[in-house]
């Protein structure tokens, strides 16, 4: 068996187009322009990468770009007051805070300083309460994305049994209330799960999320089952630095029925998707319908 490579890279172009094209509409029949403002705190040169390609894919979206950097020894009072500036603005409808901060901030104070209805990471401490009890909320856009590509290969995936491996409030958790959300029968494993491999093979949606380099092979996995790659890591090899993901690819795709590759699998879809809760915030706030098949 050969596994179908499900193709993150094309699906998330589709995705930023039907953005792109919902934009337009507001903009045409409402007068209204989603805006996203990201605040980037010191020069993590990786973060400035990120900052750079979302507001790059923001403006080419149709939508405002507003990108706020701060020295690094900004102060909490000074990034609270901007975030509470953001929060009043009504030309801004999602605000990102890019992580990681420097070591003098609290990550969750500054989080759940943001309005949950702009908070289009999910992060917020009542977006998470809302997805874990089944309400309407902005969903962390890597789970949102990965759940975008399983009902696109699926159809429905009610009934399935999926596990998750990884237990992060960013992939992990937020992934599995997905999954729960659409019917599956879920577990949640982690690097301490007794007989890890048995409980991998009884999936028929494995999600890796655990942020070590090819840790599940092709053994682990079942016939015929769908794997999503959500970990990214550098490692050498050869010489060289390349991207692996949490499986180890060739064997997996030799087992499974589909499989996301690392690059092009889950990781364009989290910019995607990002876009994708910027727009469904902004009809939100303006008490329009939201997007279809852009959301949870």
């Amino acid at each position: 068996m050969s596994a179908k490579i499900i193709d993150g890279k094309a699906f998330a172009a589709g995705v930023r187009g039907r953005v792109a094209s919902h934009v337009a509409r507001l903009k045409a029949d409402h007068g209204i322009t989603p805006g996203l403002a990201v605040v980037l705190v010191g020069e993590d040169p990786a973060s400035e990468v990120y900052v750079r390609s979302k507001g790059k894919s923001t403006v080419e979206a149709g939508m405002n770009s507003y990108e706020h950097k701060l020295d690094a020894d900004t102060s909490e009072a000074t990034l609270l007051a901007l975030i509470d500036a953001l929060n009043k603005d009504p030309a801004v409808n999602g605000i990102l805070v890019q992580l990681p901060l420097p070591k003098h901030l609290d990550a969750d104070l500054v989080i759940n300083a943001i309005d949950p209805a702009k908070d289009v990471d999910g992060f917020h401490i009542s977006n998470v309460g809302l997805l874990g009890t089944g309400q309407k909320s902005m969903v962390p856009c890597t789970p949102l994305g990965c759940l975008m590509m399983l009902r696109d290969h699926h159809g429905s995936l009610s009934g399935l049994d999926a596990v998750v491996v990884g237990r992060s409030n960013i992939v992990g958790k937020p992934m599995a209330q997905l999954l729960l959300g659409d019917s599956c029968t879920v577990t949640i494993a982690h690097s301490r799960t007794k007989d890890l491999a048995e409980v991998c093979r009884r999936a028929d949606i494995l999600v890796a999320a655990v942020g070590r380099p090819e840790m599940i092979p092709g053994d682990w996995v079942k016939p015929g089952a769908t794997v999503i790659d959500v970990g990214i890591n550098r490692i050498e090899r050869d010489g060289k630095t390349k991207l692996v993901g949490d499986v180890h690819y060739a064997s997996c795709a030799e087992v499974a029925g589909a499989i996301t590759p690392v690059p092009g699998g889950v990781g364009p879809m989290t910019i995607a998707c990002l876009l994708a809760n910027t727009l469904t915030a902004a009809c939100r706030a303006n008490g329009l319908p939201e997007p279809e098949g852009l959301t949870a």
